[in-house]
């Protein structure tokens, strides 16, 4: 009789995990990374200089401290002090695939067991250089954002987080992009009588980066999810001018054409990224080589109206 095949993780697929995602899952974070390697405070003990190498290519880890290195599997187990079934099962939980090869950050979709433990100002190194690598200083990113620590499925994480008007938080770190309920949008009001509306709370702080003044001119509305337009839609419509900052995907270029359909108040403003999937790509690309005027005088400048009827198709302004 045949053995009966399983989806089971085997020492030879576990040790495909990539090391940064494993230590991710337990709370650690490098203080340094390039495509090569990345650098990490020891999970063994307390130091200040990270004395912790993670090759990305060979996928294996050197504590320089002890002298000492290995896979995956010897990591964990050592970490958590585990039988290699039991870092097989760690290793497994919460993974719909065991293609780990692609090293690609993990996006959790269902908040099941998410319990928001507590926020404060964002002090922690992995996130302070997380923000670092999005071209996002600490001075920006804590106007609207604060450091979350959370528990989800028992274990804890902690990720730069944004408050929703319902009190929950969408979640983001270098490996997780998540979110606390209940769902909402995010508008945050100075007084003003113009709106700026985002998508994610990365293109709000890539906007604030650039334009270190602009609050002083406008609220702001973070849609959180583009299934919440609806509930934007009635937030907007007091305001005199709406600059719409949304993503250049087809989601993005829907939404953005239903609410130019919506209010002639509506600015189309994606020509400022035009060529990049969003805001936040386009400050990375430009903060490395050089915004120039011309990004400058776009940013600044209104821009050409678009108008749609009601079932959607563009016509000419008269």
């Amino acid at each position: 009789m045949k053995k009966e095949r399983t989806n089971r993780l085997t020492c030879e697929r576990a040790r495909a995990f990539p090391i940064e995602k494993a230590l991710a899952k337990l709370g650690h974070f490098p203080t340094r990374s390039t495509e090569k390697e990345a650098w990490f405070l020891s999970p063994f003990r307390s130091e200040t200089q990270a004395s912790f190498k993670v090759s990305k290519k060979l996928n294996r880890w050197y504590d320089h401290g002890a002298g000492k290195g290995g896979n995956v599997i010897d990591l964990i187990c050592q970490i958590n002090k585990s039988s290699v079934s039991e870092t097989l099962r760690f290793l497994e939980q919460g993974q719909t695939s065991f293609s780990f090869q692609q090293q690609h950050p993990v996006r959790i979709q269902k908040n099941t067991g998410l319990e928001i433990l507590h926020a404060r100002p964002i002090r922690h190194y992995g996130l302070l250089n997380y923000l670092f690598e999005r071209k996002i200083s600490i001075s920006t990113a804590s106007t609207i954002c604060r450091e979350v620590h959370y528990l989800h499925k028992g274990r804890r994480y902690f990720a730069i987080g944004l408050k929703n008007d319902s009190g929950g938080w969408e979640l983001r770190n270098r490996y997780y992009k998540n979110s606390s309920s209940p769902k909402d949008i995010t508008h945050i009001k100075n007084g003003n009588g113009k709106l700026i509306v985002t998508e994610g709370m990365f293109d709000l702080l890539s906007i604030l980066e650039f334009n270190k003044e602009i609050e002083t001119e406008y609220d702001f509305l973070v849609l959180n999810s583009t299934a919440l337009v609806k509930k934007a839609i009635k937030l907007m419509d007091p305001y005199d001018r709406i600059d719409l900052y949304l993503d250049n995907d087809s989601t993005g270029k829907a939404t953005t054409q239903n609410l130019l359909a919506h209010s002639n108040n509506c600015l189309d403003k994606s020509s400022l990224y035009e060529g990049y999937r969003d805001m936040n790509v386009w400050l990375i690309f430009k903060a490395k080589n050089g915004f120039g005027q011309e990004a400058q005088d776009v940013f600044l400048l209104p821009q050409k109206r678009s108008c749609f009827s009601p079932d959607g198709r563009k016509v000419k302004r008269r």
